[in-house]
């Protein structure tokens, strides 16, 4: 057994949006195959595939009717192979989502489950009685908007629900649910999947009794644009049964070789404290949250979340992004950081891929692509169309991958499902590749580094003491990595510092001083030695 996912980078592929093969303007399984060697070539070790499977494709395959096939509009299983064997091929591990905490309202469990109470599959989702008056049972929120129920004339209950209607809830204090789960990882696993990224892994368990939520606690400057998130969701999730179903997981996985489980924590409150306690010795491998995917660019939040994750979860191990398929791109959120576009997607790559823990990549990330600015008849999302304009949904960081110039990028022949914009075009693979100094090739010389550098992969941190914003901590015991995180130039002393080695941009290190440009970096031996101020 291998620990080949600690310190690894995975690269995420949103299918929808990666190459069309077959001209429907939708990406496909085969699509993906065809450019599995750009992943490869980035440097990658891993790629992580959102839903492929059978879907109604109201939440974008998030709504799951089949768990053990492929979508037709993805193509087949033996595509699905396919694009397994030419990945192992290459050299990266194929990691695929798995979403358990819902289904499709199609799904055929749910279908039977919806007709009476009494019927074997009765008990396989959450239902609950009305209140006296007609009510739902509880407060719980949906994500999506309105109440976390749904009335169901058939069964004269309500269904629980966290994101669509479409979206109702398995029941997972019913252990068939349980054995069913398994039995659909172990049919991936034996067809050669080398790991699963579980959506939404906090949310399995409800509270038993149903208890209302509480008000969100947190003071805000401004109402949310999203109900949910004025409440605290103390019963809705994060329930502590869901640590013995981890642990179930990982023994799955443990059955088989070199296997690994990636965990979404979908939490505003204690994301960090979950994801250590979801990373515990026996349970999942490693964990992410959307800590680093707000608007604050600064080294005290990235200083402060790594030291709150290994001194609160020693055994535990994270894993980093940036941005994914549910948020804003860091390009666009963090603008006002940058000197240029070019120059703060350099940094925020080299950043990321100097964190101690594992790192995903958003498809696009590579190239500094930014989010597309959408009208609400181009939107597809159902979150971003029922809070529009704000908060901004998810379409425009969904919008499909650039590889050239041509008319629709490279992406399809025919109509894409969403549109390819002029500045997204711009940002193409074809203008970017063997150019010296651009997004995508300070991008392969990063991850080069990070894969032939133990101390990034696998060394302990260690922070200096700087003001804002100036960032640097130490890898290992003699690697230190130094950041300008802002659109000025700046200087600081710098003592006892050895070699410049690795990427670096605008860092110049010359008696005894350290100047940095907008949006410098730099790595140097000596850490243990260095004195910064």
């Amino acid at each position: 057994m291998t620990e080949w996912w600690r310190g690894s980078v995975t690269y995420q592929i949103y299918p929808r949006s990666f190459q069309d093969d077959n001209g429907d303007g939708v990406g496909d399984l085969a699509g993906i195959t065809r450019r599995l060697d750009h992943i490869a070539a980035l440097g990658c070790d891993a790629i992580w595939l959102s839903p492929f499977f059978t879907s109604p494709m109201l939440d974008m395959g998030y709504d799951v009717a089949d768990y053990t096939d492929v979508d037709p509009v993805f193509g087949t299983l033996a595509d699905f192979d396919a694009l397994i064997a030419r990945a192992h091929g290459l050299g990266l591990k194929v990691i695929i989502d798995q979403v358990m905490n819902h289904s499709s309202d199609k799904h055929p469990f749910f279908e039977q489950s919806r007709k009476d109470r009494s019927n074997d599959k009765a008990d396989w989702y959450i239902w609950a009685d009305p209140r006296h008056d007609g009510t739902p049972p509880n407060n719980w929120l949906s994500i999506f908007g309105g109440p976390a129920w749904q009335w169901d004339a058939r069964r004269k209950q309500y269904y629980m629900h966290s994101f669509l209607a479409q979206q109702p809830e398995f029941n997972f204090r019913n252990p068939a649910v349980l054995d069913y789960m398994e039995s659909v990882l172990r049919f991936w696993l034996d067809r050669g999947v080398d790991g699963f990224r579980f959506d939404t892994v906090n949310f399995f368990y409800k509270d038993g009794m149903l208890r209302d939520d509480p008000a969100d606690f947190r003071n805000k400057s401004e109402a949310p644009g999203n109900p949910y998130e004025m409440q605290y969701h103390l019963f809705s999730k994060n329930q502590p049964e869901n640590l013995l179903w981890l642990e179930r997981i990982r023994a799955v996985l443990d059955s088989y070789d070199d296997r690994t489980s990636v965990g979404e924590v979908g939490e505003s409150h204690h994301g960090i404290q979950i994801m250590g306690q979801y990373t515990a010795p026996g349970r999942l491998h490693q964990c992410y949250s959307f800590e680093m995917f707000g608007s604050d660019y600064s080294a005290g939040l990235f200083r402060r979340k790594i030291e709150e994750f290994f001194t609160g979860a020693p055994n535990g191990w994270p894993m980093w992004a940036f941005s994914n398929h549910d948020v804003v791109r860091q390009t666009s959120r963090w603008t006002k950081y940058g000197i240029s576009q070019d120059a703060l997607a350099a940094q925020a790559g080299a950043l990321l891929l100097s964190f101690q823990g594992s790192i995903c990549l958003w498809q696009g990330e590579e190239l500094g692509q930014t989010d597309t600015v959408l009208t609400l008849d181009e939107l597809t999302d159902p979150q971003g169309i029922t809070f529009w304009p704000e908060p901004i949904g998810r379409d425009n960081t969904r919008t499909p991958m650039v590889w050239d110039g041509s008319a629709q990028g490279g992406f399809t022949s025919g109509t894409p499902w969403l549109p390819v914009k002029a500045p997204q075009l711009a940002r193409n693979v074809a203008a970017q590749a063997g150019v010296a100094g651009s997004v995508l090739e300070s991008y392969r010389a990063m991850l080069a580094f990070r894969r032939q550098t133990e101390a990034l992969r696998l060394g302990a941190t260690r922070f200096f003491d700087l003001p804002e914003p100036i960032l640097a901590f130490a890898r290992g015991e003699d690697l230190l990595c130094v950041f300008n995180l802002s659109p000025t130039a700046l200087e600081i002393n710098a003592l006892g510092l050895g070699a410049a080695i690795g990427p670096a941009a605008g860092v110049v290190h010359s008696d005894g001083k350290l100047q940095l440009g907008p949006n410098a970096y730099g790595f140097f031996t000596g850490a243990s030695s260095a004195v910064l101020g």
